[in-house]
């Protein structure tokens, strides 16, 4: 037998609407069930003053009480008929037409009936408690009797001229016409119940609505799941995901884009108004297209930054702005660079030194003992391979002579002389060879593409590096000078180091990380406590634009150099002395 299968659970915006509903519903009965017993209630109190009113009226008539004592005087009770054809009868019913009252009653000082609207009832005693009247106190009751149930009212009998109480007078209306007023009266509270039931009903769908497009028909399940898996994902990535919610205001702003940006959580800035770089924001204004991309420099980093618009199904939930660090690409790149420039330096070296060998060789061969001492001698004084830079051993640290060398060979081959300044002196070792390679290898870059670009017949860029021990470790200080054509005439000295400036002649590739070097290294320079700078923009023929680097925490042993040649002249002093 296949068992069927459970119903399924009803959606959480039809059982709100379904709660809603009943408690409307409840709402309008409860209300009008209030209306309604306040109006019986009211229309009862109303029908007990009437009767009490009535009662009066009757029990303080001089002929009636004057008939009242006189009976009351007889010795016994008169029979029914002389009863019902007696004043008391006519005046009670008399009373009674007039107002339209349920009964008019009035007993002798024992309770006995001297007049009622059933004359058959003549002469019985009352079947409600009259001992209240009959102690000269008036009362109004809401009881069920002979004639069914009634709001009335019962008040005493007095004697003429004394204070005597000789009989009462009992004066009901029926509660069936009070229901009746009743029923007229609620029909206005029904209407209005009515009314206020459809007017819930119609709230009720339109929130139900609201509700369905603010939440985009998902369950509060569904809405649950999302969350965490927002938060799972947003937190997870290593990119920045910046989202811009329609209103223009940052709705998502991720740990990895406040790393990325070294900025605080902005969730809830306006996106025009929030401290972030103009070309971010370009993105998500009309022009670019939905592939659209850039390149920036933000918080020493070099970022690719692209945005997409968000859709649900039409609906336009704003941007998606995607962040990815390409720091790390760019120093693997120039590390690259650095290690291809050093190969190509090598190759170029083992050339020359396999035409030392051959020529020691061949000297050798015939003979030339002497003269192939006296030159491996001469190789041994200056070394089995030189690099194209001029002075380079006032470099003595063997990273900047090695990477400075492969420079050499890199612009050699381009028909630039790279020479080292006569103020050059590095006593240390360089402890950042990273940061030191990103400076030095722009400034050098740049140097080199302008004195190819430039109009001088002898192109050349001069290098000084200096070091300074300092009190926070040793500062290295670049000063690179070219013989190219300079900056153009106008330029901003600041406006070199914006990013996506560049003096290339031909066309930049999108994407390709030119115009960034400066704005990377000064960016790096000043992380550090440093700067670059703009010194001379040069002039048209010669010579080029300086510029210089100032990188604080690169160097390290100065001190321990000073140290070493002040032991060495205290020495040799003592040598002569001696």
């Amino acid at each position: 037998m296949q068992r069927s299968s459970p119903s399924a659970p009803l959606r959480f915006s039809t059982q709100t609407l379904l709660l809603q509903l009943a408690v409307v519903l409840l709402v309008v009965l409860l209300s009008a069930g209030v209306h309604a017993w306040l109006t019986y209630d009211r229309v009862g109190s109303e029908a007990e003053n009437q009767a009490l009113t009535l009662a009066r009226t009757v029990a303080s008539d001089p002929s009636v009480r004057a008939d009242v004592l006189a009976i009351s005087e007889q010795a016994g009770t008169p029979p029914a008929a002389e009863l019902a054809a007696g004043p008391l009868m006519a005046s009670a019913e008399a009373a009674r037409t007039r107002t339209g009252a349920l009964f008019v009653v009035i007993t002798d000082e024992t309770g006995l009936r001297l007049a009622h609207p059933d004359p058959q009832r003549l002469g019985e005693r009352v079947s409600t408690d009259p001992s209240e009247a009959l102690s000269g106190r008036e009362v109004t009751t809401r009881n069920t009797g002979t004639l069914g149930p009634s709001a009335g009212a019962k008040v005493p009998v007095y004697a003429p001229g004394s204070t005597t109480v000789v009989g009462e007078v009992s004066v009901g209306y029926s509660m069936e016409t009070v229901g009746q007023s009743v029923a007229r009266d609620i029909g206005p509270v029904a209407l209005t119940a009515t009314g206020a039931l459809i007017a819930g009903v119609l709230g009720s769908f339109l929130l139900r609505r609201r509700l369905q497009r603010l939440t985009l028909g998902l369950e509060p399940e569904e809405i649950s799941s999302l969350v965490h898996d927002q938060v799972a994902v947003l937190q997870g990535v290593d990119d920045g995901v910046i989202g811009v919610s329609a209103d223009g205001r940052i709705s998502v702003f991720n740990a990895a884009a406040q790393r990325l940006l070294d900025l605080p959580d902005l969730t809830g800035t306006a996106w025009e108004e929030a401290p972030l770089p103009d070309q971010l924001k370009s993105l998500t204004r009309p022009g670019p297209g939905p592939d659209a991309a850039l390149e920036l420099v933000a918080g020493g980093r070099v970022l690719v930054a692209n945005a997409r618009k968000a859709l649900h199904r039409r609906e336009d939930l704003g941007w998606v702005v995607m962040l990815r660090d390409r720091t790390e690409l760019q120093q693997l790149t120039r590390q690259l660079d650095a290690v291809g420039t050093m190969s190509t330096a090598l190759r170029a070296q083992r050339h020359e030194f396999a035409n030392q060998l051959h020529t020691i060789a061949g000297l050798m061969s015939i003979g030339e003992h002497q003269q192939a001492r006296g030159y491996l001698a001469q190789l041994a004084a200056t070394g089995p391979l030189k690099f194209p830079v001029d002075q380079a051993e006032l470099l003595q640290d063997p990273y900047l002579q090695a990477f400075v060398g492969a420079k050499g060979v890199e612009a050699d081959e381009r028909g630039v002389a790279l020479r080292i300044g006569p103020e050059t002196l590095v006593r240390g070792q360089v402890t950042d060879a990273q940061d030191v390679t990103t400076v030095l290898g722009n400034l050098i870059d740049n140097a080199v593409n302008a004195a190819v670009a430039g109009s001088a017949r002898d192109r050349w860029v001069e290098l000084e590096v200096m070091d300074d021990p300092g009190d926070d470790g040793g500062t290295l200080h670049v000063v690179v000078a070219d013989s190219g054509d300079g900056l153009a005439e106008g330029t901003d000295a600041e406006a070199v180091f914006a990013e996506g400036f560049t003096t290339a002649s031909g066309p930049v590739r999108a994407g390709g990380g030119q115009g960034f070097g400066l704005a990377l290294a000064r960016q790096l320079a000043r992380r550090r406590g440093g700067d670059v700078k703009l010194l001379d923009p040069g002039t048209r023929g010669g010579p080029g634009a300086v510029f210089m680097a100032t990188l604080p925490g690169t160097i390290a042993g100065i001190r321990n150099a000073e140290q070493t040649d002040a032991g060495l002249k205290d020495a040799a002093g003592k040598d002569n002395d001696g």
